[in-house]
């Protein structure tokens, strides 16, 4: 028996199969991708997320909020469009501040051969638990270009509660 014949990359034939994982996984990954893609499309058709609710249910209106908060304030953002001021309600009770709204929209056209109707409407509340007190006589609500923005100065006392703690190392 000669030696070459007990290297396997030195004979003519092999039996022993090669496999490319990179080729394997490139394939699976393109898959899976249209894959989601397709979840997606069913989940949230034509782009409308923000639209449906957070259960998924057509209709239901959940806006973005974003929550921020600074020594002196806390400001909260929300994402409105469609709406107008008057359809908006901001409450505060106790440490909650609640915004509600109903978003309706309606467009009727009619042409010589043709007529189309579309409507739109949902409904939303959110409310945000603060983590300090504020100034209710102080709060500041603006709506600009479909976003709301309300200001909520801290008092003097959440302010001076502040207290700071030093950490043990072991």
């Amino acid at each position: 028996m000669d030696m070459s014949d007990l290297i396997p990359w030195k004979k003519e034939k092999s039996d022993i199969q090669i496999r490319r994982e990179n080729e394997e996984d490139a394939l699976l990954d393109i898959r899976n991708q249209m894959n989601r893609m397709f979840d997606d499309f069913f989940e949230r058709p034509f782009g409308l997320s923000p639209f449906r609710g957070r259960l998924g249910i057509p209709g239901d209106f959940a806006p973005y909020m974003d929550v921020s908060e600074t020594d002196k304030e806390i400001t909260i953002s929300a994402e409105l469009p469609g709406l107008e001021p008057e359809d908006i309600h901001i409450t505060l009770d106790q440490n909650a501040l609640t915004i509600r709204g109903e978003k309706k929209f309606e467009k009727e056209e009619k042409g010589q051969h043709f007529y189309q109707v579309e409507r739109s409407y949902g409904s939303f509340h959110r409310s945000i638990t603060l983590s300090s007190e504020v100034d209710e006589n102080k709060i500041d609500a603006t709506f600009k270009r479909g976003v709301l923005k309300v200001k909520l100065p801290k008092t003097k006392k959440s302010q001076e509660e502040r207290k700071r703690i030093t950490i043990k190392s072991s």
